[in-house]
């Protein structure tokens, strides 16, 4: 399923269109609220264009390293600088004395903030005739990094900000030839912020827990290489020597760093992996259990919210 996926799959704006711009946007809410909802989920154009953009990206990033040169342009960097800013916020907001940020004072003094400034913050991003869909796209910022009552980290934030990039495609603010900058700057600088978090740090790269796609599209790095295989990830010398190269390693360099004891028992689905033969079983094996153990659980889907741009209309035939 995954191959016929990874061909059909080429850009962000070949299976997601841009909208014109008398699209009537709407303020996302919530659709999915008992488990026989899934299949609406699942049938639906949101389903449809969120695994599109990520095969695409998937696609785009094979078999390049992160530190190939590529171009970013004027949009991705509006919004490094929003990530920036997001950054700076944290800074300014110290901690209150409590065993986790995430629940307390401060972090509901910084959401609070984001809460005001979020459509200011995407309307930078996006081109002026667009402007319109700002209080739309600004529902998957403010949802990717959880919220004053539901207070934890976890895949279903990163799927919102995933969401959140894939209506800025589908608006034609980020392009096609944007990929490689999506995945290796705008990604991994969400990722770098969240480090600095105490509720996920020590869990930030659990393959199951909260991130994933960093492991969907760092395997793809390696589809092709001619001497790293997957069995070479636990070999910390090659880790170390390779991580600025690739994403995958530096989510095990991460790993290496947090956690003790033995690789087997504190990653053991990592662990797993490492017995796969090639990266490009390990690439299908990844995208299949996303969809199987983030976009197919209703803990995490219930929280999903659907618009204009990411519909929960059903999939025209």
């Amino acid at each position: 399923m995954a191959e016929t996926e990874q061909q059909a799959a080429s850009s962000p704006e070949d299976e997601a269109p841009e909208v014109s711009a008398q699209t009537s946007f709407m303020i996302p809410k919530k659709e999915i609220s008992m488990v026989p909802d899934m299949g609406k989920w699942k049938r639906s154009q949101a389903y449809a264009d969120y695994m599109s953009f990520i095969v695409a990206l998937n696609e785009g990033v094979k078999g390049k390293k992160m530190t190939c040169e590529y171009e970013v342009s004027e949009t991705v960097d509006r919004l490094l600088e929003l990530l920036g800013t997001l950054d700076r916020w944290i800074n300014e907001t110290p901690p209150v004395d409590q065993p986790s940020r995430f629940g307390n004072k401060a972090y509901r003094t910084w959401f609070a903030k984001l809460e005001q400034e979020a459509e200011t913050l995407v309307s930078a991003v996006l081109p002026a005739d667009r402007s319109a869909a700002a209080p739309e796209i600004a529902v998957y910022l403010k949802e990717s990094v959880g919220n004053p009552t539901r207070i934890d980290y976890g895949t279903g934030h990163e799927a919102a900000f995933a969401a959140f990039l894939c209506c800025l495609c589908k608006v034609g603010a980020l392009r096609a030839e944007d990929q490689l900058a999506i995945v290796f700057k705008v990604m991994r600088k969400l990722q770098k912020t969240y480090r600095m978090e105490p509720a996920g740090s020590q869990g930030v790269w659990g393959l199951d827990d909260f991130q994933f796609l960093p492991f969907i599209w760092g395997s793809s790095q390696f589809i092709g290489h001619p001497t790293l295989e997957p069995r070479h990830f636990l070999d910390e010398k090659v880790v170390n020597e390779n991580h600025q190269d690739f994403m995958f390693l530096e989510c095990i360099k991460f790993i290496n760093e947090m956690k003790t004891g033995p690789f087997a028992e504190h990653s053991n689905q990592l662990w797993n992996i490492s017995a796969v033969p090639s990266w490009s079983k390990v690439n299908q094996g990844l995208i299949r259990m996303y969809k199987a153990e983030c976009l197919e659980k209703f803990p995490v889907i219930q929280h999903f919210k659907f618009g204009s741009l990411l519909s929960i209309q059903p999939v025209k035939p």
